[in-house]
């Protein structure tokens, strides 16, 4: 893959519930560790010419069925993430960006998001891509009214009212736990994007097998539909 562009991928880190109901420790606490894996996932994508960006989603528009202390301290911990590499995001000329909603989430991470967003904003080593309380359906349905007083919608009209139209359409999603569905994931983002369902829980998950997975992917061919 040396002369193709560089790669979009995208991770559903699923099982961090499940890993911590394994060694019997309380929910949060696997996600306590899939922060940790995602550091060190994050750092190698940086290292690695073939991908320039990587997205993920911590927090689905469904999730807030869930137990509102996880809830409390998963926001709390992606506030605690994004300090702490806000300054290592700018060192790496590192993009970050945000996907999904933002009127629900605490005001605190919002301020804390806006602000990283605008003082990365011209970096362009890497991009890292977050979504947070983000559902595909719910970023069609907000472009939608975005564009409600706009004739002869297109595609390209369509897709300009998406959250970030600036990134490149996701190559590759890897998602983790044995789950094997779409589950409402960047719908048009990811219409021609490879798939590959790894049976570890995400806090389990390394950055050697997301190696092995674009490594999969590098020799599937992709028809875009001819």
């Amino acid at each position: 893959m040396p002369n193709e562009t560089p790669l979009h991928v995208a991770l559903i880190p699923d099982g961090n519930r499940r890993w911590a109901k394994a060694h019997k420790l309380d929910p949060w606490k696997g996600h306590e560790k899939a922060i940790e894996n995602f550091k060190e996932i994050t750092q190698w994508c940086r290292k690695d010419p073939r991908i320039s960006t990587l997205t993920v989603w911590c927090f689905s528009t469904e999730n807030w069925k869930r137990n509102s202390q996880e809830i409390d301290k998963l926001m709390t911990m992606l506030e605690e993430y994004l300090q702490r590499e806000r300054e290592g995001f700018q060192e790496q000329r590192t993009r970050f960006l945000h996907s999904g909603r933002r009127d629900r989430l605490p005001s605190s991470l919002v301020t804390l998001i806006e602000e990283v967003e605008a003082e990365t904003r011209t970096n362009d080593a890497f991009a890292l891509h977050l979504a947070v309380d983000y559902g595909g359906k719910d970023e069609i349905l907000r472009a939608m009214h975005k564009l409600k007083d706009t004739k002869n919608i297109d595609e390209e009209i369509l897709r300009g009212a998406l959250d970030h139209p600036e990134l490149p359409d996701i190559d590759l999603i890897v998602r983790t736990s044995g789950e094997q569905r779409t589950s409402n994931f960047f719908l048009w983002q990811s219409t021609y994007a490879e798939w590959i369902f790894s049976q570890k829980l995400f806090p389990d998950f390394r950055a050697e097998d997301l190696r092995r997975a674009i490594e999969e992917y590098s020799v599937r061919a992709r028809r875009f539909g001819a």
